[in-house]
């Protein structure tokens, strides 16, 4: 039923204006609207709803993520802009905060959102 829909992925920001300059500039995305409760940032199938709280607790898990081509320029290019990659105890992670799971030609590094939202890039 919803396999040709869609997805939009929803977080809650307690700080609007940082959480504008990170989506916007920061990451790049389009800011298509900004209301009382809510701003919109859309590019290409991407949607993002930061649905604006007034307090709330980040979870201390990936929140969203975005799957790119090319993981290493990717976060390359965002460490360029200032976005600081997490490092995790008990994870190999490279001088670039990759990481690839044993056997695996996948990758992922991860980071936060001015509100605490865990963020990641991944590809494979």
């Amino acid at each position: 039923m919803l396999t040709t829909s869609r997805l939009i992925a929803m977080l809650p920001t307690a700080r609007p204006e940082a959480a504008r300059r990170f989506y916007g500039e920061t990451l790049g995305l389009t800011l298509t609207a900004d209301h009382p409760q809510l701003m919109i940032f859309e590019d290409g199938p991407a949607r993002l709803h930061l649905q604006k709280v007034a307090a709330f607790t980040p979870q201390p898990f990936t929140c969203a993520g975005w799957h790119v081509a090319d993981i290493r320029a990717s976060a390359r290019a965002l460490a360029a802009r200032g976005v600081v990659f997490e490092r995790f105890p008990g994870l190999d992670q490279d001088p670039d905060g990759l990481w690839t799971p044993p056997g695996s030609t996948a990758a992922v590094c991860w980071f936060k959102d001015p509100d605490g939202n865990l963020l990641s890039l991944s590809q494979g």
